[in-house]
């Protein structure tokens, strides 16, 4: 159940703030590092917010809840999965940073990516915690039925990874070198799971394997099994690896079960992963709300990004039985980048799961989008080239990002696209999807 608190504000007016957790209440508590660390945002991108975004949260009601730029619609309910990069939007109604904005975030705690799918798609959710390449297979018609989409923002980078079962450490393996050669030896095929068909994780293992020169359809079996089922369906042996978000394979360490292989910024440092999605009818229907949702997703990202208190505060809010769903000590490691792979190696990953990374992890790059389709072109999932910027263009809703990134006094990059190079030292830029998709000696 939400608490809230009193607050009077500089002109004698007293009313309430939400807030969900007594975690959640020490973070707006005077003095508090959220507070501390909102202003100094401000006074940084104060030329760019105007006089709009100055005044303290904790002592505005609803900034953007009058006149034209009133939200449509106030109560916004967004679908979540049971994993850690659901943590800025459960966080923004946690901490009534929502209502700030004029809207109330009602988080819905779904089983799968299909139900996810499916409620998007028939109104049942506004918004949802999703896939990056989700959102934009269905724009094409795979994975679902055709619906115009609409990614709002990044939700994180990194934090994802491939973990392989025990018996498998016991014959050598290791990495994906020592699989390829475990592999040879082996009287039956190998089975992995990942937890959508055109998910994020689908392409990370692909692109894993690819790179070891084992092909994700011809010599291993794929299947698909929601995030938080992996570790029971690892434990009784259904499958021999799977590619999912935190906290599924650290679970996986601390029950023994397995390890972790590779995390997908070994794969691809501060890759796209979860984004805040929705159908272009909602986006167009309610743009204002669109902007305020977004608007206060942000800023939660960026309370969460601006300490490790604040992390560890999001850990054990995250872990209550209505989100998560574990204990908070299987989340934090990993959020704060202290890894242990399970079979003897203890390090600090430099790139660990972020939500903001100064509006880095949360701008919605033309250039990511693209890859998601580049990928699912390799793999038949699309069957001829799609027009690559066209389709980035319309589903990512940049517009409605700038407005909630001025609203919060979030940073623009320079640019729209971004440029990387993956762990097989090809560089993507998103200059040429078409070529990049068929340079590939593994594909379908």
């Amino acid at each position: 159940m939400m608490n809230s608190r009193k607050k009077t504000d500089a002109t004698g007016k007293t009313y309430r703030i939400r807030v969900g957790s007594q975690a959640a209440q020490d973070a707006i508590a005077p003095g508090s590092v959220y507070r501390r660390q909102w202003m100094l945002s401000v006074v940084r991108s104060a030329a760019g917010v105007g006089a709009l975004g100055l005044a303290d949260p904790f002592l505005r009601n609803g900034a953007w809840a009058a006149g034209s730029d009133a939200p449509e619609k106030t109560e916004v309910k967004i679908g979540f999965i049971p994993l850690t990069d659901c943590a800025s939007v459960i966080m923004a109604a946690e901490l009534g940073i929502d209502k700030k904005y004029g809207i109330k975030i009602i988080p819905s705690k779904e089983a799968s990516w299909a139900a996810v799918r499916d409620k998007l798609i028939n109104g049942n959710l506004d918004c949802a915690h999703a896939l990056y390449g989700m959102i934009y297979g269905l724009q094409a018609g795979i994975g679902g039925p055709q619906t115009d989409m609409a990614v709002l923002m990044g939700l994180n980078q990194n934090g994802q990874g491939i973990t392989l079962a025990k018996a498998l450490h016991e014959r050598g393996v290791t990495d994906g070198a020592s699989l390829k050669k475990a592999m040879a030896t082996l009287d039956r095929q190998l089975t992995f799971a990942q937890t959508f068909p055109t998910s994020t994780h689908a392409m990370w293992l692909y692109y894993w394997l690819a790179a070891h020169d084992i092909h994700p359809f011809n010599d291993v079996r794929v299947i698909t099994v929601p995030p938080p089922q992996m570790v029971a369906n690892m434990m009784i042996g259904n499958m021999d690896g799977y590619c999912v978000g935190e906290p599924w394979n650290a679970r996986a360490v601390i029950d023994k079960i397995g390890f972790t292989a590779v995390t997908t910024q070994e794969i691809w440092q501060d890759h796209p992963e979860k984004v805040l999605g929705t159908t272009a009818r909602f986006a167009d229907q309610y743009p204002n709300t669109a902007r305020a949702v977004t608007a206060a997703i942000l800023e939660a990202a960026r309370w969460i990004d601006s300490s490790p208190a604040n992390i560890e505060q999001t850990a054990k809010v995250i872990a209550a039985k209505s989100y998560v769903n574990t204990q908070a000590d299987v989340i934090i490691g990993r959020m704060l980048g202290k890894y242990d792979n399970g079979i003897g190696k203890v390090a600090d990953s430099a790139h660990p799961m972020r939500f903001y990374g100064d509006g880095a992890a949360t701008f919605p790059y033309l250039s990511d989008g693209m890859w998601f389709l580049t990928q699912q072109k390799r793999w038949g999932l699309l069957k001829s080239h799609p027009d690559y910027l066209a389709m980035a263009k319309k589903i990512n809703r940049i517009d409605i990002y700038k407005a909630a990134a001025q609203a919060s006094g979030t940073p623009l990059p320079a640019s729209e696209n971004r440029s990387s190079t993956l762990m097989d030292g090809v560089l993507w830029d998103g200059s040429d999807p078409a070529a990049y998709a068929d340079s590939f000696a593994v594909h379908v």
